[in-house]
């Protein structure tokens, strides 16, 4: 067999492969600890949307100055979250502290996304 002809075989298969992968787009939506009522509803409707549309939410908790002395205030933020999010998304990873931000990533859940795309 030809060289050229393999390499060509190989690129193709390669291709295929990737025309049938679901890729997923990762939104942020980002949260104060001390956010208002109103402030967490537009974001949760928003963070809503992202899943309806079938893309992974990152909800981040960000803490300034002494607001890293209370992160039980963050971790009752991505608590109550997930509750508002409920069957529309599952949780993807545990909350995760990295230098002075708190996040968790929610993934859409597979039945609603399967109705959206039909």
């Amino acid at each position: 067999m030809d060289f050229g002809k393999y390499l060509y075989q190989q690129k193709k298969k390669a291709q295929e492969s990737k025309k049938k992968q679901k890729t997923y787009q990762v939104k942020e939506v980002k949260f104060r600890p001390n956010i208002d009522n109103h402030d967490y509803d537009v974001k949760m409707r928003r963070m809503l949307e992202f899943l309806a549309d079938g893309d992974k939410v990152k909800a981040t908790v960000q803490f300034r100055g002494r607001e890293m002395a209370r992160k039980d205030l963050g971790y009752t933020l991505l608590e109550r979250i997930e509750q508002d999010v409920g069957a529309n998304g599952m949780l993807e990873s545990k909350p995760e502290l990295a230098g002075n931000r708190l996040h968790v990533v929610f993934a859409p859940d597979r039945s609603s996304a399967g109705k959206a795309s039909s």
